[in-house]
């Protein structure tokens, strides 16, 4: 995503692009130089465990950065609240670990019972929609 960021960015000179892209790739780099990659074992980070670290990571990188004031104020609290609830959320998801999952099917499954399995974590639900809500989408 970060290539596609950049590739937009240089396409249509959106400065905004470029900082999401640059900042993707920062946290994506400390993703992987803190081995928050999903671990192979039951009650271990898998992949929603990571990716709640590629969100707090880069929610930070946006913060930090300074080419965009507007995206830095946007993600500040943001950033604030994935890292002050960070224990909560790991724990919600570990807690989602190594039990089946009824997704209404196997080739097609059913898009409200896979939104539920793959976001077991109502803290960090909760941080994402409000910032969807405030984004309008």
């Amino acid at each position: 995503m970060a290539v596609s960021l950049e590739d937009l960015s240089a396409k249509t000179n959106n400065q905004e692009a470029k900082v999401l892209s640059t900042t993707l790739n920062s946290a994506v780099g400390q993703l992987m130089n803190k081995g928050k990659s999903p671990k192979r074992k039951v009650m271990e980070l898998d992949n929603r465990g990571s990716h709640f670290y590629l969100a707090l990571f880069w929610a930070e990188a946006l913060t930090k950065q300074t080419e965009s004031p507007s995206l830095a104020g946007k993600f500040k609290a943001v950033a604030a609240q994935l890292k002050a609830s960070e224990a909560r959320i790991l724990g919600e998801l570990i807690a989602a670990e190594g039990r089946p999952a009824e997704l209404g099917g196997y080739f097609r499954p059913d898009p409200f019972l896979a939104s539920q399995a793959m976001r077991p974590s109502a803290t960090f639900n909760s941080i994402v929609d409000a910032l969807m809500a405030a984004t309008g989408k």
